[in-house]
Parts: structure tokens; C-alpha cells; sequence
């Protein structure tokens, strides 16, 4: 494809990920949003033992010895949030709401933090400021004058710790209801669902060692060096030990062409690159499934597939290879939109390698069959038993700080019987069982209005969800909308009746509670749990915690709670201890994350216990392969969509992307 040169505005970029160009793009950052004098400390602090986790992305950290632990995006992420900048009532009351609604989403956050709890006026249409005390009662009086709690609508970001995580729950089914849609539906819900059918879990299986052991990375769908780009460290290290990096898809992206380390004086120092990916195949939009079934075949064709495994932990073999067998090649070229000797190179390759990593994102995901291919990624591992041994094994890529903890402490619109019991035996409520929303059917019962109130843990759902000429105007019915937020987005300003901004500290800043200060915990995409210490001066006297926030609402809702919520702020290890009550997963949970690098929760299926119906690891069947030929004709595009490098999830960090 001819670039072109001819559009306004566009300049072609040529250099490699990474390097001097990351370097300008973080000084730029840094410059325009904080103070230069304590940046450089700050930055020093991200992703450390005594400092706090990075709020950008989940790849996790390596060697806490090194000098830094962040990234280009990382950087843009803690800066973002410790800006100078301030949003004050005085803002609020100098701008409408309808005026606000004209700024560009870039406009809107790059005000800076907000100061102070604000009501929504709506005779001035502006947000004015309140008192903490009159926020919580106006909130819990809405709350307890809905008919039917299943009305309320309780919404996660993974930006939240796994403390006010777990406790936003616990309020939720104490008030008495399960609608929880969380930002991971609209991510790697295809994970969270087929992963378990498979191999009986819905997290990725490796950990950060393996990529020390394997021989070969097959990677599909997705762009380290803007969604997760620390994870660009990792892959730089495989790429010059020699390992072949396969990459599938559609578009070449940058970072696994070449990439400059910043932290390698001898590639800074030369402007040199490594080459990340050994080959690079651009396959169909979609086109996933039929390139692993290409794979597939190739593989069973050369006979390489591990019987011994096969046979001893998995069910479903024979089926799928005699759909695999029955597949022509030519569906499987259309589909794929790669010839077949470029999937059978891919397949030898495999064949060869004793220990293979497939790691992927949502390109893989954020589809209508995305569950499906996630678990077409199984079939394939598992058929040379690389789930489960070292260098080996599944690696979901999820973006976002902390969207999988949350779900780890109990964020789920369908719970276990085994949460239910666990918060019944620690807390003496039984919550309710019926499976409650998730964000599609959150959003469909506000727009019908079975839905009339929206509490928000962080978050910008409005834009998150995939079609705002539906999105923009069902919020816009809701009686009552409450963001807890650090910055100001688009979906504070989509107004029903009532709606309330609700300042939370950051993850840079200090949390001092009645018993000191206080550390939250995260989780990483590889299942660690380890502790987060703010260490900034808060960015205004009046913000409140994540955890206080929600015991504030929850005490103003809930008069008769038995849950003992300002104990449990006042000191968070409290908090944990009542997570390690329920979940037994955390055991030992206060000890264990003051041990530099914190813990790994139990993965069953890397030790190759399958938590199945069967409890042997499943082959699943094919999905049909070319489904877009059905209905697209002659002449119809299919889209795709990326994400801008100085955009993470819906925050836009400049208007000038290199």
C-alpha cells in the first residue's frame, strides 16, 4: 500500500518503536502537565516495591532492581493523572453543562483533576459544588426510593483497586442486586467465556518466566507498543536470544516491526532496532479462526501433535480433527485471507518449537465470534500440550491496571455459589443469586427504562460502549448518574435528573485513613497481586478514597447494613481480610503483599488441573470460517478499528499522534 503524502497534517514516521521518539513523547508529557521539578521522582516511584502501581497498563513488572519500570504510555498515564491542572467549582459554574458537551473528549479531561463533589444544578444547568454529607444523602435517598433494586446499575472500571472493588460489590448485593457491568464485557468478556469451557478458567496461564523459556511466540491481534507497551521489554528480550515471533494480523503495526529499547544505552546510543517479529502475516479482517484452522491442519498433517497429552488430559480430539480434515484449504484461504503455505510455514514452525507462548488482544476478541476464536487458540495449544509446562502457555493481553482483579474479588454479574456463601459466612447477608446485567443488557435496560440509576466506579462507560447513537441518549434518562472520577469525561455530562461527580484520589497520591496511610493492591494480566502506595500530596483537600467513597454511599444507602463499613476503611488491611474471608484464593493476603512483587493466585489449569464439567482440557469445534461471505456480496468493506498511540481506552492524551 502506497502511503500517502498528499493529506494535511499527515507526516510519515519511519523511525523504530520506542527509542528517542518515546523519550521526546514522555518529556512532552511531562512538560505540559506537571511540575518538572518532581516528575523525575515520581516516575522513579511507578511500578516499585514502596511506590505505586502504573495506572496505565497490566504487563507485569520484571526486575524491581531497575532504575525505571515505566513506559512511554505508562508515563503518559501518571502524568495525566498528577497534572497541575485543576477543574474547581469555578470552572463548573463558569461553563454549562450544554456547553461542555461541545468540547472535544481531549478538552474535557485536560482540564485537570476535579477539587470538589459536584450536583448537577439543573436550573443554572451547571454542576455545583456540595458538601461530602449531602452527596451520600441525596445518593442514598434515590438508592432507597427505587421500587426494585435490580433498577440500580453498578458499573466497574479496571482502574479501581482491588479493595474498592470488592467493597463496591459487597454494597451492590447488600442493596440487592447483581447488575454489575464492568469494563472487561467490552473487552475480553470472549476470555472470561470461553477460556473456561476450555481449560477450565478464564485467565491466561503463563507467567513472566516463561517468556525467559520459550522457543517460539505466536502473536495475534493486538499492538504492544500502544496497549500494552511495556510489554515490549519482553519481546525485545525474545527477539535478540532468537526465538521466531510469529504475528498475525491485519496491519503491520510499528513496535513488532523494530523497536528501540530506551533503557539500552548501545541501541540509544546508535539509533539502532531489534526486529521483533520473524514473520508477519496480514491476514483478513476477521479472519482468525480460519488462520488457526489453517495452522491446525498443517500440524496434524505433519503428524506433530502431542498424543501422549492428548490422551491423558484432554477430551475432544477426534472430533475436531475430522472437522479439521473436512476443511478444504480453499475455505480456509478465503476465510483467512493467507495462502496456504504461508499457514503451513506458520505450522512448521510450531511443530519445531517444544515450548510455544500465543498471546493476543482484543483484535481477537472484540468480535461477534470472538469467543470462538479464543478458544480455537486453545484447541491449538493444546495440541502440542503447551499449556501447562515452562516457556509455555496462553497470554490474554488485558490492557487496563486492574481490570482483571476486579473480577478476581467478586466483580461479576453472574456469581458462584461459593462467592454467595463466602459473603453470607463473612458479612450475615445472603445476597441475591439471580444473574444481574452485564454492560450490553445494562445499557438495553436503561434505554427501555427497567434501569433508572447508574453508579459508576471510575469509568467513561458512555463512550467505552461501542454505539453511542444509542448510548448517549439512553443516559441521558437515567433519574440518577453518579461517576466517581478523578477528571472530567463525556459521560458526566449525558444528564438525566441527578447526577453527581465524585473526586477520588489517584494511584499516585497518599491515602491517609484513620489508621495512617494505606496501600491498595492490583492484579497484573499474569495474576500477581502486589500493593500500591500513593506518594503525592492529594490534588485537593476535599478528595475521598475509592473504599471511603463507597462506604459513604453504602452507609447513606443501607440503614440497616450489617456490613461494618467505616472499620473497614479507616484500615485496608481490614478490607483484605474480609477478601481472604470470602475468597479463599487470597489466603494469607496481608502477609503475602508486603513481599516485594507480591503473590501469584492460583492458576489450576498451569499445573494442569482442568476445572472442566469433564475435567479434562476440551477440544472445542470449528466456528464457521468465512461467515462475512454470507451477507457482505460484492463490493462491501469490512472494518476494523485501532486505537491511536497517544489514546488509551477512551482518554486521549494529545491531539498529535507520531
Amino acid at each position: 500500500m502506497s502511503r500517502r503524502r498528499d493529506v494535511p497534517g499527515y507526516k510519515p514516521y519511519d523511525s523504530p518503536a520506542g527509542g528517542w521518539g518515546a523519550l521526546r513523547a514522555t518529556a512532552k508529557a511531562v512538560r505540559e502537565q506537571m511540575q518538572l521539578g518532581e516528575a523525575p521522582q515520581l516516575l522513579y516511584r511507578t511500578n516499585k516495591p514502596d511506590g505505586f502501581d502504573c495506572p496505565g497498563c497490566a504487563w507485569p513488572d520484571k526486575e524491581h532492581t531497575s532504575t525505571f519500570q515505566f513506559c512511554e504510555n505508562g508515563a503518559k498515564a501518571v502524568t495525566w493523572e498528577a497534572t497541575r491542572k485543576r477543574a474547581p467549582p469555578e470552572f463548573f459554574a463558569a461553563h454549562t453543562v450544554s456547553e461542555l458537551r461541545g468540547f472535544s473528549d481531549y478538552e474535557l479531561e485536560n482540564q485537570g483533576r476535579l477539587t470538589h463533589p459536584l450536583a448537577y444544578d439543573a436550573a443554572s444547568d451547571t454542576y455545583r459544588a456540595v458538601s461530602w454529607e449531602e452527596a451520600f444523602a441525596r445518593i442514598g435517598a434515590r438508592l432507597r426510593a427505587l421500587p426494585d433494586p435490580n433498577m440500580a446499575e453498578f458499573y466497574t472500571s479496571g482502574r479501581a483497586s482491588n479493595e474498592a472493588a470488592f467493597l463496591f460489590q459487597i454494597f451492590a448485593r447488600e442493596y440487592g442486586t447483581n447488575n454489575f457491568p464492568d469494563c472487561s464485557n467490552m473487552c475480553h468478556e470472549a476470555t472470561s467465556v470461553g477460556l473456561p469451557r476450555s481449560i477450565g478458567i478464564g485467565k491466561g496461564t503463563v507467567s513472566l518466566e516463561d517468556f525467559d523459556h520459550c522457543e517460539m511466540i505466536l502473536s495475534i491481534g493486538h499492538n504492544p507498543g500502544t496497549n500494552h507497551p511495556r510489554m515490549m521489554g519482553t519481546l525485545h528480550e525474545v527477539a535478540r536470544r532468537g526465538a521466531p515471533i510469529v504475528v498475525l494480523n491485519p496491519l503491520r503495526e510499528r513496535a513488532l516491526e523494530r523497536f528501540t529499547d530506551p533503557q539500552s544505552p548501545v541501541e540509544m546510543g546508535t539509533f539502532g532496532a531489534t526486529e521483533i517479529a520473524t514473520s508477519y502475516h496480514l491476514l483478513k479482517v476477521g479472519g482468525d479462526a480460519a488462520a488457526l484452522a489453517g495452522i491446525m491442519k498443517a500440524l496434524l498433517d505433519l503428524g506433530a501433535v502431542d498424543r501422549d497429552f492428548i490422551g491423558a488430559h484432554t477430551r475432544g480430539y477426534e472430533a475436531l480433527a475430522a472437522q479439521l480434515g473436512s476443511t478444504p484449504w480453499a475455505q480456509i484461504e478465503a476465510g483467512s485471507g493467507l495462502a496456504a503455505a504461508d499457514l503451513r510455514r506458520v505450522a512448521e514452525l510450531y511443530a519445531a518449537s517444544q515450548a510455544t507462548i500465543v498471546s493476543y488482544g482484543m483484535g481477537v476478541t472484540q468480535h461477534t465470534r470472538g469467543t470462538a476464536n479464543v478458544q480455537q487458540i486453545a484447541n491449538l495449544l493444546l495440541l502440542r500440550g503447551n499449556i501447562g509446562k515452562p516457556g509455555a502457555g496462553i497470554c490474554p493481553l488485558r490492557g487496563h491496571s486492574n481490570v482483571q482483579g476486579d473480577r478476581s474479588v467478586g466483580v461479576t454479574e453472574r456469581p458462584s455459589d461459593a462467592l454467595l456463601a463466602g459473603i453470607e459466612r463473612t458479612f450475615g447477608f445472603r445476597p441475591p443469586a439471580a444473574h444481574g446485567h452485564d454492560a450490553i443488557a445494562a445499557i438495553r435496560a436503561i434505554e427501555e427504562g427497567r434501569s433508572t440509576a447508574l453508579i459508576c466506579l471510575g469509568g467513561n462507560l458512555a463512550v467505552a460502549l461501542p454505539d453511542p447513537a444509542r448510548c448517549f441518549p439512553a443516559m441521558r434518562r437515567l433519574q440518577l448518574a453518579v461517576h466517581v472520577a478523578t477528571k472530567l469525561n463525556r459521560s458526566h455530562l449525558l444528564i438525566g435528573r441527578e447526577a453527581f461527580l465524585l473526586p477520588c484520589l489517584g494511584r499516585t497520591e497518599t491515602d491517609l485513613q484513620a489508621g495512617g496511610a494505606q496501600s491498595v493492591t492490583v492484579e497484573d494480566s499474569m495474576s500477581m497481586v502486589h500493593a500500591s502506595v500513593g506518594k503525592l500530596e492529594p490534588g485537593s483537600p476535599h478528595l475521598r478514597s475509592e473504599p471511603a467513597i463507597v462506604a459513604g454511599m453504602a452507609v447513606a444507602t443501607l440503614p440497616g447494613t450489617r456490613v461494618p463499613w467505616l472499620e473497614l476503611i479507616a484500615d485496608y488491611d481490614r478490607i483484605r481480610d474480609a477478601i481472604e474471608s470470602v475468597l479463599p484464593d487470597f489466603a494469607d493476603y496481608n502477609r503475602r503483599i508486603r513481599i516485594p512483587g507480591g503473590f501469584r493466585l492460583p492458576l489450576a489449569a498451569a499445573e494442569r488441573v482442568w476445572q472442566t464439567d469433564s475435567g479434562k482440557a476440551e477440544f472445542l469445534p470449528l466456528p464457521e470460517l468465512n461467515p462475512a461471505a454470507a451477507w457482505a456480496g460484492d463490493g462491501v468493506l469490512q472494518l476494523t478499528t485501532i486505537r491511536s498511540h497517544d489514546q488509551y481506552n477512551t482518554t486521549i492524551y494529545s491531539m498529535d499522534v507520531r
